[in-house]
């Protein structure tokens, strides 16, 4: 389960204690679940009761500060563990940070880069004008002028997640975990003006590598970019990248597994299915987490 960014996380411990102490009245929640907070050693604003800051907060953790203060727990490290335990999944996958005190921070377990595109592109623009649709037939020009500037390019993305900082913090979990990110990330593409553009595409190659001793991004293959020819784009792309991950073994260990997706990648291993590479990887993570490579 993902958790909840907020600044208003007081309300979700009211929601919890109110399953456990449903007699007691709005006033006497928020003033449990403020003091439930503040034994976790969060600020909270009296007047909004609010924090200071957004709060990433898991459904677990506010279970558990409910239960604590339904039980009338006055031992404020119990509090504490109460909110530095139990993370949500993208807490531990995008890490959590508490200014105001640092023991409930959690490290990113992942890191994501933009994507880049693997050749020149050249940016258009998109001069539009709206009318409308009741002004009087004397009325002339339009209701609405605008620019929009938009590209299109083949682009290569890289994502990297540390199994053993994701083991840290959800356990037994975690193969499933780094199976369904990296379908997510296979799989996902930017909602912003979707329906101006229509931007439903599939990758056309994908290469998953596990490594026991570090991460290797491949964007270096496109220091040089992808020259235009008859052929497009993403041929050459592919090519580049495939060449370029097998020159870094000069300098890493081969991947303990290796999954491809897709066509153009055959150099780099056997392509399957994007459901049969994801289990394949759940086990493989398994298996590493279980032998200690963590």
């Amino acid at each position: 389960a993902v958790g909840v960014r907020t600044k208003k996380i007081v309300g979700m411990v009211e929601e919890e204690l109110k399953k456990i102490k449903p007699d007691l009245t709005d006033k006497e929640l928020e003033k449990k679940a403020m003091t439930a907070l503040s034994n976790a050693g969060l600020k909270i604003k009296n007047a909004q009761a609010r924090t200071d800051a957004l709060m990433l907060m898991s459904k677990k953790q506010a279970q558990k500060l409910a239960e604590l203060i339904a039980e009338d727990e006055t031992d404020k490290k119990a509090y504490k563990a109460a909110l530095a335990n139990e993370p949500s999944v993208d807490m531990a996958l995008f890490g959590r940070m508490v200014a105001s005190d640092p023991s409930l921070n959690y490290d990113a377990a992942c890191q994501v880069a933009h994507a880049v595109s693997t050749h020149e592109v050249q940016t258009e623009f998109d001069y539009f004008t709206a009318v409308d649709d009741l002004s009087s037939d004397d009325t002339a020009g339009a209701g609405h002028l605008g620019v929009g500037e938009f590209n299109s390019s083949t682009l290569y993305r890289y994502a990297t997640v540390s199994c053993g900082e994701l083991y840290r913090s959800l356990g037994q979990a975690t193969p499933e975990v780094v199976s369904a990110f990296a379908k997510a990330f296979i799989t996902s593409m930017p909602t912003g003006k979707q329906n101006s553009y229509a931007n439903d595409t599939l990758p056309d190659g994908v290469y998953i590598a596990v490594r026991t001793d570090r991460p290797v991004s491949l964007v270096p293959a496109f220091e040089s970019p992808v020259l235009p020819s008859d052929q497009g784009y993403v041929r050459r792309s592919l090519e580049k990248m495939a060449s370029y991950a097998s020159d870094c073994e000069a300098f890493v260990d081969e991947p303990a597994a290796s999954f491809v997706i897709g066509k153009g990648l055959e150099d780099l291993g056997k392509p399957a299915r994007l459901s049969d590479a994801l289990e394949q990887l759940r086990k493989t993570v398994a298996d590493l987490l279980s032998d200690g490579e963590q």
